[in-house]
């Protein structure tokens, strides 16, 4: 079951970051997370109560709070490091990051894969960062842009190895995504307020009404984030991190596929990861 909510988070992520990218074109990219992660609070807190989550409720819900302060402060990070440098270097970086974090606290805790899995990760890791669509040669990056970019890829490790370890039961698990989208509403409004504050704008160009026309896409980027969560903490309970992390970080191949709906070609370099990924992950799913 690793491997099937692992494939689940990746293909929720892909299709969430797919969706918030479409959605920046009209909408502030703050106000993207902000709008779509309150969305995600409501429907979150009626799942709480109807489940009696609130009775879950312990000192594991901390992890929950500090992938709720990580997350939006390593998204940040990240939008400000695609801001200054190449994209083809950053993303890749980025998403290199997801598998690094959740890999090592794997293997400091004890677990061990085979070689077949060691393979596995191997391949699958190349083709995550091929899929995001690295580029090469071209001008120096910026001593900014890096160090921006490594403490986003570290942030984004992070809140998966947090999330993991919030909580052991299902209902908790519940309680724990919501306090940690509490949370990422908190952190991401002040940074929007503190935006707007700067003179940048909090709505889109033709008002409010983009806001209201475009709830349901907000409410099912948000929906899916949480549930990538939800899927990724299922994952790394039921077999070893090192598997669940590398599968969840397929979500990149994910994005780019989809975007051909939108007319984008794949590059040569995103083809092979994808094809890479799809051996990465045969290779984790048979050992």
């Amino acid at each position: 079951m690793t491997a099937v909510f692992a494939l689940a988070t990746a293909l929720l992520w892909g299709l969430a970051d797919f969706g918030g990218g479409v959605l920046t074109r009209r909408i502030p990219a703050l106000t993207v997370v902000v709008v779509s992660q309150l969305l995600a609070v409501v429907v979150l807190g009626a799942v709480v109560v109807a489940t009696g989550g609130w009775s879950e409720a312990g000192p594991r819900l901390w992890y929950a709070v500090a992938a709720g302060v990580v997350g939006p402060a390593a998204m940040l990070c990240f939008y400000r490091a695609l801001a200054l440098g190449p994209m083809g270097v950053v993303s890749p970086l980025g998403a290199l990051g997801g598998v690094a974090v959740p890999v090592g606290v794997g293997l400091v805790i004890g677990e061990r894969p085979g070689l077949l899995q060691i393979a596995g990760i191997a391949v699958a890791v190349a083709g995550v960062v091929l899929a995001s669509g690295p580029g090469f040669g071209g001008a120096p990056v910026r001593r900014q842009t890096l160090v921006l970019t490594l403490v986003a890829a570290f942030g984004f490790g992070s809140v998966m190895a947090l999330i993991a370890e919030a909580s052991h039961t299902l209902t908790g698990l519940f309680l724990a995504l919501f306090v940690q989208r509490v949370c990422n509403v908190v952190v991401g409004g002040a940074a929007l307020f503190a935006s707007a504050r700067r003179g940048n704008p909090a709505l889109p160009v033709e008002g409010r009404g983009v806001i209201r026309a475009a709830l349901p896409a907000l409410a099912f980027v948000g929906l899916a984030d949480v549930a990538a969560n939800g899927t990724y903490s299922l994952a790394a309970q039921s077999g070893p991190v090192t598997v669940a992390a590398v599968l969840a970080s397929l979500y990149p191949v994910v994005t780019a596929l989809a975007a051909r709906g939108l007319g984008e070609r794949l590059r040569t370099v995103q083809a092979a990861g994808a094809g890479l990924a799809l051996v990465g992950t045969v290779l984790l799913a048979s050992g």
